[in-house]
């Protein structure tokens, strides 16, 4: 039975067809019965108007606009010419339900309007003579319910299809909105990703560099200072390694489900090996906390630590020799401050703000952003004197 009901809904206009030419035969056996009393003449005028309506039936679907204002041509036909109602007249209900369902407004109203005046029009033209005046009321008001609740139907199932219409389209826009914030969602990754990159790398390899300067500077004259800087660099590159691994991993499909296996970002805790890291490299720090130290969201430490490794590798990438740095961490009651000082002879601001000698866009305009996604302030420049500072203050929670 799902095979036959798919293949009426695939051709509605022979399904429509079938049901014309069966209106039409019982509307000319039902008036071949009647011959004797309608007379011959009648007769030749019920089956042309029977075989329109019964094309009505046939076409509604393709064009309901016209078969309405053919129906409403033969209904007048019928009325100016005395042909009475018959079989063949069941098409008027079927027009008003498909024109309310499927047509244009104006044919709907149409449609309405001459449903609710085609009963009346009818007692009025062919009366019945054996009922009253209340009789016949009742007749009109008897004939006129299925048009109402026709058009009615027709109506409903209108605005059922527009209700399932919108839905479809909400859908398909939550779709594309789906796929936006996705797109945008992996772009803002890949910035992060981005920062992270280079944080891990502009450290790590200016620390590197030192190293290798200074081994292949002692080399002859202390074989043990250069081979604790060669390890320093060999421990220093697997650390950039690991970290670069876990980064690029989550570029790769198929692996977010291994995100558990991933080394865990750097926090507040990871300052202290960070600023003995500048040590061994040769940079003198001064480390200080002050407050007291308690748990911090996950953002709030790794831009910590990203900006107190930023600061430090451009303090040794463009403080020169004999540069000397302080780190301060103060916890406050609704946040987190951070103060990095050093007293070298510094780098131009606007190479700062270019991301040092890279020129990629990724050094105090990469802090500002990190302080900006947790809703804080960075303030950055010169010192009086000498040297540079870098302050920010990361709050606890989001600015609104």
């Amino acid at each position: 039975m799902q095979r036959v009901y798919d293949f009426l809904r695939r051709h509605p206009t022979g399904v429509d067809g079938f049901w014309a030419v069966f209106l039409f035969g019982i509307s000319v056996v039902g008036a071949a019965a009647h011959q004797e009393s309608r007379g011959t003449e009648s007769l030749a005028l019920i089956i042309p108007i029977a075989f329109l309506l019964s094309l009505v039936i046939a076409l509604r679907r393709r064009m309901p606009e016209k078969m309405l204002l053919l129906t409403i041509g033969l209904g007048v036909a019928q009325v100016a010419l005395d042909v009475e109602t018959t079989v063949a007249d069941f098409a008027m209900l079927v027009i008003v339900y498909t024109v309310a369902a499927t047509g244009a407004r104006w044919a709907s109203r149409a449609a309405l309007g001459t449903g609710l005046c085609a009963a009346l029009v009818a007692q009025l033209r062919w009366p019945n003579e054996h009922s009253g005046a209340l009789g016949n009321l009742a007749i009109v008001v008897f004939q006129t319910v299925p048009f109402a609740l026709a058009w009615v139907l027709g109506d409903s199932i209108r605005t059922r299809r527009a209700y399932f219409a919108q839905l479809e389209e909400r859908a398909a826009r939550l779709e594309k909105e789906r796929e936006a914030q996705a797109k945008v969602a992996v772009a803002a990754e890949r910035a992060r990703i981005a920062r992270e990159l280079h944080d891990v790398v502009a450290h790590n390899v200016s620390v590197m560099v030192v190293q290798a300067d200074g081994a292949a500077y002692v080399l002859d004259a202390a074989p043990d200072q250069a081979k604790k800087a060669l390890e320093t660099i060999s421990s220093t590159g697997r650390q950039a390694l690991a970290e670069m691994r876990r980064l690029l991993g989550v570029l790769r499909t198929g692996e977010h489900k291994e995100a558990g296996e991933y080394v865990p970002q750097p926090d507040v805790e990871q300052i202290d090996e960070l600023i003995e890291q500048c040590r061994t490299s040769g940079l003198p720090v001064d480390f200080k906390v002050e407050g007291t130290p308690r748990p911090l969201p996950s953002g709030v430490e790794l831009t910590a630590y990203r900006i107190v490794q930023e600061a430090l590798t451009n303090t040794r990438k463009h403080g020169g020799p004999n540069t000397g740095a302080s780190v301060r961490l103060v916890y406050f009651d609704d946040g987190l401050g951070l103060l990095v000082e050093d007293d070298g002879k510094g780098a131009p601001h606007e190479l700062y703000e270019e991301g040092g000698f890279d020129g990629q866009g990724h050094g105090l305009i990469g802090m500002r952003e990190r302080v900006g996604m947790v809703g804080g302030t960075l303030d950055a420049g010169p010192r009086p004197g000498g040297g540079f500072r870098i302050s920010a203050l990361l709050p606890l929670k989001p600015a609104h």
